[in-house]
């Protein structure tokens, strides 16, 4: 009951309706047009929210969020049942804050602005990063065995059952490396703006610490843990559990829904899949993975730490 607003339900039917209504539009105007209207609601919700944590996809987001979740429910004594969406903690106990989970890809087209991170100025921002090579892998699976028909045409990807092999894939300026880089790239530009509201958090720390990663996080944002909070999330989301309950339907909810396999017979489509530091490198022939590799050296700002 948490979970989904009627300010919320509302704004999605209304999206539904007014798609609806123009279905006579051509195709490439309707994507558009429903990608403004979604960053729309998101730009909303950003001016409720407490922070933002920024990500993109297949960085390691489900993996904070799931931590992120469980301090928060130990922290402010809160109902296990469902993970953190925006502001269902904060309706259930107003000391909660109230998190925006974005990739700042609609609010873009609905603000107009495709260069500019100005929109975020003043809130407190965590922004979590991986090697772009094994985000644009995990990104791959992701598009292969998960990812619905109309979420690939929305966001550019290669469309449903097209024959993509993995190399293409992560070459794809629309959606593979070139893309990723292109947008660590624009937040690197964004930092001396954003000063001391910005937290970066990579992914390769978060694995070989996770509790100290979730620690900085909740201090930066205003809530830091006991100790035995922070463990117990950590333990919690720790990757052995978390594919665990991903393989028998179980865990906390996610928009109503528990998080599961694509197809409980292929690894491959578990939404908790690997996770392995530069696991990248197992999947292409070593003139590839020199091609791979191009993309990232000397066109990655060097603030990641992903160079040579």
């Amino acid at each position: 009951m948490f979970n989904t607003t009627p300010r919320e339900i509302r704004a999605i039917a209304s999206r539904h309706l007014i798609l609806g209504a123009l279905f006579f539009l051509p195709k490439p105007r309707r994507l558009s047009l429903e990608r403004r209207l979604r960053g729309r609601e998101e730009y909303r919700k950003l001016q409720e929210a407490d922070w933002v944590l920024m990500s993109w996809g297949k960085s390691g987001r489900t993996w904070f969020r799931v931590m992120l979740s469980r301090f928060y429910q130990l922290h402010f004594a809160l109902p296990t049942e469902n993970m953190l969406e925006f502001d269902n903690f904060h309706r259930m106990n107003p000391a909660a804050p109230r998190v925006l989970f974005s990739h700042n890809n609609y609010m873009r087209d609905y603000l107009r602005d495709w260069e500019s991170l100005a929109h975020f100025t003043g809130k407190k921002v965590v922004l979590l990063v991986r090697d772009p090579r094994d985000v644009a892998v995990s990104q791959y699976f992701q598009w292969k065995y998960r990812m619905l028909p109309g979420k690939k045409e929305l966001n550019f990807y290669p469309p449903h059952g097209a024959e993509v092999d993995i190399f293409e894939f992560v070459s794809n300026p629309d959606c593979g490396i070139p893309r990723i880089v292109d947008y660590f790239n624009g937040w690197a530009r964004a930092m001396p703006m954003m000063g001391d509201d910005l937290l970066m958090i990579r992914y390769e720390d978060m694995r070989a610490d996770p509790a100290t990663a979730l620690q900085r996080a909740v201090t930066h944002t205003g809530t830091p843990g006991a100790p035995a909070h922070i463990e117990a999330a950590r333990d919690y989301a720790a990757y052995e559990n978390m594919k665990k309950r991903e393989a028998q339907n179980e865990g906390m909810r996610a928009s109503g829904q528990r998080v599961k396999p694509g197809d409980e017979s292929n690894p491959d489509s578990f939404k908790v899949r690997r996770g392995k530091v530069g696991g990248y490198r197992d999947y292409f022939t070593p003139d590839q993975l020199a091609a791979v590799d191009a993309m990232v050296e000397g066109r990655l700002d060097p603030v990641f730490g992903y160079g040579t």
